[in-house]
């Protein structure tokens, strides 16, 4: 049986433990209620996917130093940690493109929005997965 490679990296993302995820000091990250107050366009004090995804796009932008339009593994070393990186990659090029970037910030994204409301409330930015996804976008 075939299995497309896009599902199994996602797949292989349900269960990544945190540790995979690269590590960031909480000195250094931004609190929950800056990341929404920085990202909020529509001002309603949660994140929806269109506003992370818009943050993400701008971030990727920032983070494809050769502005070839894809990052390898070099570019997002303190962002991405290699194990997400190889699942993000269903191509297995090597590199993300925008798409996979924001794939793997949809899967963040649905992962942290436990209430299932289509947002992201700042008790749900402090959860493990809203840190991996907060890497992604800021």
């Amino acid at each position: 049986m075939k299995h497309k490679p896009w599902i199994i990296g996602t797949l292989m993302l349900c269960w990544l433990p945190d540790s995979v995820l690269v590590a960031q000091s909480a000195a250094g990250e931004t609190p929950a209620s800056g990341i929404v107050s920085k990202y909020d366009k529509d001002s309603d004090q949660t994140l929806d996917l269109a506003e992370v995804k818009a943050a993400a796009s701008a971030h990727f932008d920032k983070l494809d130093k050769d502005a070839d339009g894809t990052l390898d593994s070099k570019e997002v070393k303190r962002v991405i940690g290699a194990k997400t990186f190889k699942a993000a990659d269903p191509d297995n090029d090597g590199t993300l493109s925008k798409e996979e970037y924001l794939a793997l910030v949809e899967r963040l994204f649905k992962k942290a929005d436990v209430d299932n409301d289509g947002t992201l409330n700042v008790t749900e930015l402090k959860s493990s997965w809203a840190r991996a996804l907060k890497r992604l976008i800021d």
